[in-house]
């Protein structure tokens, strides 16, 4: 589904990834964890054409993106159909009600008749507890509300897999669960999902694999269970120390 293959990236003369390498299977759920700054928000938005790359490969779904060194471009908008990617603050058009945003893209990109882009939403709105808010505005809702409508946004494009980039690091504590509940029927539904967060519950709980990075490599790729009870490397072992320990 997703196949990252030797992939290193530069800001300017600052490498900020080195050498990453990762296959993420149909339905699998996979949590990238690490220090702030270590690449782990870079590496996902590699992976629908936000970050550009400089040298490796990346596979979605078929679709081949191009490093900035070839010649010609990855097929962006195919790619984007294909790929949900939910963001720390939402990223919801101000200006669009709540149904308005489920539909853009859906009629704009996909072509879907207005009608059907419609009902579709109103199914997935109630799949994420927000169908009585189809006509508010997003500065009606509270953050976890706008994230769930978010996430309902990146379903309407039916895509085969969801990026999530720290989805929950910018709402209050007591809001970070509805999201987490979203995500996790999400991922028992069989949907492919990489996530960057540091809900290590969720990481634990629900996630097939935690990738862990530092400064730009990814230092351990190991199932959940293994990653939590006998991480391998130093650097994982005191992240984990620090993180577990409240």
């Amino acid at each position: 589904m997703i196949s990252i293959r030797n992939l290193s990236k530069w800001y300017g003369t600052k490498q900020v990834l080195h050498d990453c390498s990762l296959e993420v299977g149909k339905g699998e759920i996979v949590v990238v964890c690490g220090p702030s700054g270590s690449g782990k928000s870079t590496l996902i938005r590699t992976l629908n054409g936000l970050e550009p790359f400089q040298q490796g490969g990346i596979v979605v779904d078929g679709i081949t993106l191009a490093t900035t060194t070839e010649k010609g471009e990855a097929n962006l908008q195919a790619l984007r159909s294909k790929v949900g990617m939910v963001f720390q603050h939402f990223e919801l058009f101000p200006h669009l009600s709540v149904l308005d945003n489920l539909t853009l893209a859906p009629i704009k990109v996909l072509g879907k008749r207005k009608e059907d882009a419609e009902s579709k939403a109103h199914t997935l709105l109630a799949r994420v507890g927000m169908d009585g808010f189809a006509n508010a505005m997003p500065g009606q809702l509270s953050g976890g509300q706008q994230q769930r409508v978010a996430i309902a946004r990146a379903l309407a494009m039916d895509p085969v897999c969801m990026l999530f980039d720290e989805p929950t690091s910018a709402l209050d504590p007591e809001m970070i669960s509805e999201v987490l509940d979203v995500m996790s029927e999400l991922a028992k539904e069989g949907m492919t999902m990489l996530c960057v967060t540091h809900e290590m519950g969720f990481a634990k709980n629900v996630a097939s694999r935690v990738i862990f990075m530092d400064a730009g490599r990814i230092v351990e790729d190991a199932p959940s269970a293994d990653f939590f009870s006998q991480p391998k490397s130093e650097r994982a072992q005191q992240f984990l120390a620090k993180i577990l320990r409240h």
